[in-house]
């Protein structure tokens, strides 16, 4: 499958918009990342990305990445260390799983909003919004073929 045709326009629509609403109450950053296919483990990988990206640059190194490979079918969640040192041990797995499950029925989009807005809901708890906040990471889904 094309990285393109995993989601509709209207469909990337509604992840962006849900990684809108997560960021507007928190500081930290979501980003969201399609590729095609991978050589590594998915982790490894969205490991990777979140360096290639950028997202270990944040103030707080509270930026949270969504990587699905589409056409292998694997979905990783990691977060920067400032995230990670406060969420329950459990977190990552239990939006992945979350994620998993509506991918499973079909719904990849209500999957990833779910996920989107359950990692905000942490990201607000540890790390509110301040006056001074800003935007660091964009808020499009990056793509690679």
């Amino acid at each position: 499958m094309e990285v393109e045709a995993f989601l509709s326009e209207e469909q990337e629509k509604e992840v962006v918009q849900s990684i809108r609403e997560a960021e507007s109450n928190t500081s930290g950053e979501i980003r969201v990342h399609f590729e095609k296919s991978l050589d590594l483990d998915p982790i490894k990988r969205a490991q990777e990305l979140f360096y290639h990206l950028g997202m270990d640059k944040t103030q707080f190194k509270n930026g949270v990445l969504f990587y699905v490979a589409v056409d292998d079918h694997k979905f990783a969640i990691i977060g920067d260390e400032g995230i990670d040192k406060v969420v329950p041990d459990d977190f990552w797995e239990s939006i992945k799983d979350e994620v998993i499950n509506e991918f499973k029925k079909g719904n990849p989009t209500q999957g990833l909003v779910l996920g989107i807005l359950h990692a905000g809901e942490k990201l607000k708890e540890y790390f509110p919004y301040g006056d001074k906040d800003e935007n660091e990471l964009s808020d499009e889904i990056s793509k690679r073929h």
